[in-house]
């Protein structure tokens, strides 16, 4: 990416994903919602969208920041409604986590914290989808990547607007029999949209051109790829159908099942694109970052391939939860940390040794890490997420709190390589720069001149 520039609130959006990444998996693991108690329970609901919009939504948001522009080729529209987005967010998802804290009687219950949270977080996803569609539409013709992504934020508001209808009646606010009828069938079409639609999707769109750039393979538009394209747009219309019969007290369980299943044959042809890009690279060695998104590729279609065997058995209900959770922590998440490590490490040396790069010595941005021991923490999150899933079909919560806390341990383990990268801690001495500049810019933004 020569010339980038970089969003100056992308990390403080990663920094606040991690720590809600690292709550959500303290709270399982200390027995505090699912999986001891049902995934519906109001305590298993703070864990969901701490994981959900804490987490993964904030990753995604950030990532999103820094990207866009680079896909589009253009500068990032309405940069300052970055800070806002994510204050916004952070008020919003506190406020939802009260009102099911009071639910669960943990805390008094306010009516109002629930809607309130719902509309906060609705308009940050707003002012997100405004920076992202304007930066978008300002570049034709429109790339492949650019389409998934604005294909993503379709569905983001789409769930953004949907969760917040579900807390007037979840509240109290209102008996209106057409809502509640919503909050009692919609629900794992909240879900869909939220994980596949919106966070699927755009990870599909960004991967093509990450993958491409890290592996130095050719970016062009395959056949595949366009059908990807049209599967996924036609699952999202079949949720929205979905959508609608269950509000009008018409519940069907037909559309969500279709849009499953055209989401999974999507997901094949994505693994056979990324198979396609990954033989055709020019750059033999391959990092880190591409392993461990190649590992969560390989999980998200094995979670297709056990809903295809659940329906086979006649069980689709009952490998819901084991499913949901490994596309969850497996592919997304996998994915999430995998770029993670390599975004991280880039976006701090364009910081740092960007400006400076032809006028002095600087590392590579393979100086900033350290891949031999990263790869022991990846390969031990992996395999405890493997375990928690097969935990979940023996149905064996402590076996399921058990490989939550080796989850805990390595994520917690990889936040560090990510201070340390942050922190040039393992630039060599005769690159690195004085110790308290990188302290300063831990997480916070830097306001130098090749930034937004």
């Amino acid at each position: 990416m020569p010339g980038a520039t970089l969003s100056r609130w992308t990390m403080s959006y990663f920094a606040t994903a991690l720590v809600c990444l690292v709550a959500g998996l303290a709270l399982m693991t200390s027995g505090f919602g699912y999986p001891s108690a049902p995934i519906e329970d109001p305590a298993s609901l703070v864990i969901v969208h701490l994981i959900a919009i804490g987490w993964l939504g904030l990753l995604f948001a950030g990532s999103l920041l820094q990207f866009v522009p680079v896909i589009a080729s253009q500068q990032l529209r309405s940069p300052y409604l970055a800070l806002p987005a994510l204050l916004l967010t952070v008020t919003g998802l506190l406020l939802l986590l009260t009102g099911f804290l009071g639910m669960a009687d943990i805390v008094p219950f306010w009516t109002w914290t629930l809607p309130a949270g719902g509309i906060l977080l609705t308009l940050a996803f707003t002012g997100l989808c405004w920076m992202v569609a304007g930066t978008l539409a300002a570049a034709r013709p429109y790339s492949l990547p650019a389409k998934f992504v604005a294909l993503g934020c379709l569905a983001m508001i789409g769930t953004a607007v949907l969760g917040m209808l579900f807390t007037l009646p979840l509240s109290g606010l209102t008996d209106n029999p057409h809502l509640v009828g919503l909050v009692l069938s919609a629900g794992r079409a909240h879900a869909y949209l939220g994980l596949y639609g919106w966070m699927t999707v755009t990870a599909i769109g960004v991967s093509y051109r990450l993958l491409t750039m890290f592996l130095l393979s050719p970016e062009r538009t395959r056949g595949t790829s366009r059908a990807i394209g049209w599967l996924l747009a036609a699952a999202l219309l079949t949720v929205g159908c979905g959508i609608v019969l269950d509000g009008a007290g018409l519940p069907a369980d037909w559309p969500l099942y279709l849009a499953i299943a055209l989401s999974g044959l999507a997901a094949v042809l994505y693994a056979a694109d990324v198979h396609s890009i990954f033989r055709e690279r020019k750059r033999k060695s391959v990092e880190l970052n591409v392993m461990a998104s190649l590992v969560a590729i390989g999980m998200l279609v094995f979670c297709f391939v056990l809903f295809a065997a659940s329906i086979a058995v006649g069980n689709p209900a009952g490998m819901v939860m084991p499913i949901v959770y490994l596309f969850t922590f497996g592919w997304l998440t996998g994915l999430g940390l995998g770029q993670l490590y390599k975004i991280v490490a880039f976006m701090t040396w364009l910081e740092f040794y960007g400006p400076v790069l032809g006028r002095a010595p600087v590392p590579r941005v393979q100086d900033l890490v350290n891949e031999r021991r990263a790869s022991a923490w990846f390969l031990l999150y992996f395999g405890a997420t493997a375990a928690a899933t097969a935990a979940l079909f023996l149905d064996r919560p402590d076996m399921v709190r058990g490989a939550a806390l080796v989850q805990l341990t390595a994520v917690c383990a990889l936040g560090f390589e990510f201070i340390q990268a942050r922190r040039l801690a393992m630039v060599p001495a005769a690159t690195r720069l004085p110790s308290g500049i990188a302290a300063r810019r831990l997480f916070l933004p830097s306001f130098n001149g090749r930034s937004r």
